[in-house]
């Protein structure tokens, strides 16, 4: 006997005991998505759901392995963007942009903090911030977040620094935020991968159970709603459930197994072990590894975030979020690198040291890989005729380009994702010098059919941004 489908809306969610799990978009719901597309045409908007997400990466990078060779779409990818090499018609290399904003002050706080702004921060040493104006990502948030369970998601993997760098006068508060909801309200950032897992299908969040089986599994909890589901819809939709209850799970997974390893008890339970055989041999090697927290790799914990990011726009349960690799001025341990020792932002102030630029290009690659990781996961999944890459602009960068001289000219700036379609991907294209990168905000805001004369300091839409023809400058 063939199964009846059943029209959904694309609000469904599976329920259960303190759970809400959000669907990704299945067939059975495309008479609910056709009428909403239907509706954003005829008020001139663009058909699908759109996503936003910002990826701020700190210190700067190796300005002699950054740039590509080339303009427009005959380019080839620097040493440090290698890792885009099978992404290479999904991004755009942009050159050439500028925060005029942040060109006074110290060498980094001024930088961060209105970084997607494009404002002036207010010096200060104490807890009084100002930075001047609403982040793009907040701005976003304020027009779409009224159509998902949450507005927006802030995610990294440090804590914000509260110390006072008496050297140049500035809370180091300011390197921690590049999301503002006020000009004087930094927006908090979740550190915690089971928290920010929790946001999304919990209705309550705080200390799981390590007892209860029901309370660490968010899909045993919701198993009797998608059993009922599943009798509701096609096959092809039985497949996408599975597909996304796999990816869930092995979510879930992956977070225990992360805390875990970073609190020191992951290879005394040989049981554990046997958990993650359908992981892969790699993770399973990676963790049994007695050295393991040596070298206190933050690959998995960046890439766990990035899945929940990816988990997060598959539902449609935010399209905003930004996540930050780390503050900037960040000291973090890159040793796990083969050929790197040392503090990150001791390694960023080369002084033309071919030693310390080669560990910082290292550096630099691992930032770019964790980017691509990203956008390989959207786009392997799909969303109607499209992906989620698709539907989706992600932008990697930091405040300064090279860490040694602090300059926020010619910022290092990748955008991935067509935006629904309306972003011509593909190429590389440079700009005249000092070309505000709000200009790059402004264009975004448009392709996300929000209205806009002005943001912080643009002088209009970024050139070239939707149109496939344009290269920039020949030089």
């Amino acid at each position: 006997m063939s199964t009846k489908i059943q029209p959904m809306s694309r609000r469904t969610v599976l329920k259960g005991l303190g759970v809400s799990m959000c669907l990704p978009l299945l067939e059975a719901m495309g008479a609910d998505v056709a009428g909403a597309e239907e509706r954003n045409k005829s008020k001139g908007k663009s058909p699908a759901a759109q996503r936003l997400a910002v990826l701020y990466m700190p210190n700067g990078v190796n300005p002699h392995a950054w740039t590509p060779t080339g303009v427009g779409n005959s380019f080839e990818l620097s040493p440090i963007l290698k890792p885009l090499e099978s992404l290479k018609s999904e991004i755009l290399v942009l050159t050439e942009l500028m925060n005029q904003q942040s060109i006074e002050g110290d060498g980094h706080y001024a930088k961060v903090a209105p970084f997607l702004t494009g404002t002036h921060i207010t010096k200060t040493t104490g807890s009084n911030l100002r930075c001047g104006g609403v982040s793009l990502d907040q701005l976003v948030a304020q027009h779409l977040g009224n159509l998902t369970q949450l507005p927006s998601l802030e995610l990294s993997i440090e804590p914000p620094t509260t110390y006072v760098d008496t050297n140049v006068g500035y809370t180091a508060l300011y390197g921690s935020h590049i999301s503002w909801s006020s000009p004087t309200t930094p927006v908090s950032r979740e550190l915690n991968p089971q928290l920010a897992f929790d946001r999304l299908f919990r209705s309550t969040t705080g200390q799981v159970s390590k007892t209860s089986p029901k309370d660490r599994s968010v899909l045993d909890a919701v198993m009797e709603d998608a059993r009922s589901l599943k009798t509701q819809i096609g096959s092809a939709d039985r497949l996408k459930l599975d597909e996304y209850f796999d990816s869930v799970r092995s979510v879930e997974k992956r977070i225990a197994f992360d805390a875990a390893r970073r609190s020191g008890e992951y290879h005394a339970d040989p049981e554990a072990l046997k958990e993650i055989d359908k992981l892969g041999a790699k993770i399973k090697d990676y963790y049994a590894d007695p050295k393991v927290h040596e070298r206190i790799d933050h690959t998995e914990q960046v890439r766990i975030m990035f899945d929940i990011i990816t988990l997060a726009f598959w539902t449609d349960s935010t399209r905003v979020s930004t996540f930050m690799f780390g503050n900037e001025v960040t000291g973090k341990n890159f040793s796990f690198i083969p050929g790197v020792s040392g503090s990150f932002h001791e390694i960023s102030h080369h002084q033309d040291d071919k030693g310390k630029l080669e560990e910082y290009k290292k550096i630099n690659a691992w930032h770019v890989e964790q980017y691509a990781y990203l956008l390989n996961r959207l786009r392997n999944i799909k969303e109607g005729d499209k992906t989620l890459l698709d539907n989706s602009m992600i932008v990697m960068g930091g405040g300064i380009k090279d860490g040694n001289s602090h300059s926020p000219e010619n910022l290092p700036i990748l955008l991935g994702g067509r935006g629904g379609g309306k972003v011509a991907t593909g190429r590389h294209l440079v700009y005249d010098a000092k070309t505000p990168l709000c200009n790059l905000y402004h264009g975004m805001l448009n392709v996300l059919d929000i209205p806009t004369l002005k943001f912080g300091d643009s002088s209009g839409a970024l050139a070239g941004l939707t149109d496939p023809n344009y290269r920039g400058k020949t030089a």
